[in-house]
């Protein structure tokens, strides 16, 4: 994928998250963190500051030493508690980040997100504002087993007053989450577990990239591909294969499922006049098939093919390698799916 930036280094996906935090805690000391074994795990005071890991998968190392125990709290294993914590403090005057370890997780604190931090704001007439971020993981692919595979990101966008960010590479990843700390209303922060170890470009000085806007990675002419998050990947592979075979896709980034920048999509729509979208969530009532029903219902006149989506099957995600490396969206799969629309 292309992009446009003068940074000359190149960092991981997960340092890129790292270095967000870091400066968004230092330019405005109301920034909190909170989760479970963000530092070195709740009740561990033997270990020291010092001996901190920064969460199973490093994103948050070496906060706990730079800031301290009172802007990085490791809490008790109650996702209810702290995420609620976390909203309660962003109402009253703090920027507070929550780490959910897996998006799995989000039944036991789904209250707190869907009636107090999406609600607050409109059930208060715009009195009071809930800068909070909701980081969590999402994907499949290693083995993991359902409780701690899944990608749900379309259940958050069902829900008016939350916001929902899919980076998809280090520079989209320091960016938006720079961006969700820094807005006003509560943001909820995919990353994906196939990308912490992705490298690629990143400023760094800070930066922020609009929230709820997709961005083209790919030009192309005859079909449109949307990718999300990882899937953008699988995108720009297909499309690797399919120029290969005389076919040119424009590939789309997402980059934000809640809003959604249909605008940037039905303007690509319009060139290819066709689309596929590419989708790591279960199929009903998901992103793929909300793009779907949008393309078509504002830009039929433009569609030369049904609006289509390659997507992970209605099922939960399963626990055997085989089975999962079935389950997920491949590039064959969309390569398939591309040569179906134009060649029937």
């Amino acid at each position: 994928m292309t992009m446009t930036t003068t940074a000359t280094r190149e960092i991981q996906y997960r340092e890129a998250i790292n270095e967000a935090l870091r400066q968004e805690m230092e330019r405005d000391e109301t920034v909190i963190i909170m989760g479970e074994e963000i530092a070195g795990g709740a009740g561990r005071e033997h270990l020291g500051i010092v001996d901190a890991w920064g969460g199973p998968f490093r994103t948050t190392v070496g906060l706990i030493q730079q800031f301290g125990n009172q802007r990085v709290l490791d809490t008790p294993l109650s996702e209810a508690a702290f995420v609620g914590t976390a909203i309660g403090a962003a109402s009253t005057g703090m920027r507070a980040v929550a780490e959910l370890m897996f998006v799995d997780f989000v039944g036991v604190c789904m209250d707190q997100l869907l009636n107090n931090a999406a609600k607050m704001r409109y059930m208060f007439g715009g009195q009071v504002k809930v800068p909070f971020v909701l980081l969590t993981r999402i994907g499949a692919g290693f083995g993991s087993a359902a409780q701690h595979s899944e990608s749900f990101y379309s259940i958050f966008s069902h829900i008016p007053g939350l916001k929902g960010v899919v980076p998809s590479d280090p520079y989209t990843a320091k960016g938006l989450l720079a961006a969700a700390i820094r807005d006003d209303d509560p943001v909820v922060y995919f990353e994906h577990k196939g990308l912490y170890g992705n490298r690629g470009p990143v400023p760094e000085e800070p930066y922020i990239l609009p929230l709820g806007k997709a961005r083209t990675v790919r030009t192309g002419s005859d079909i449109t591909l949307v990718g999300i998050s990882r899937m953008t990947w699988v995108c720009t592979e297909a499309a690797d294969t399919l120029a290969q075979q005389g076919i040119n896709a424009e590939v789309v980034d997402l980059l934000s499922v809640s809003p959604i920048d249909y605008d940037h999509i039905i303007e690509s729509v319009k060139r290819t006049h066709r689309m596929v979208v590419v989708d790591e969530d279960t199929p009903v009532c998901s992103i793929a098939s909300d793009i779907c029903a949008r393309v078509a219902e504002e830009a039929f006149e433009y569609l030369d093919a049904p609006p289509s989506r390659v997507t992970a099957p209605h099922t939960p995600v399963p626990y055997s390698r085989p089975l999962e490396n079935t389950y997920l969206p491949n590039a064959a799969r969309v390569t398939a799916t591309v040569d179906k629309l134009i060649n029937g």
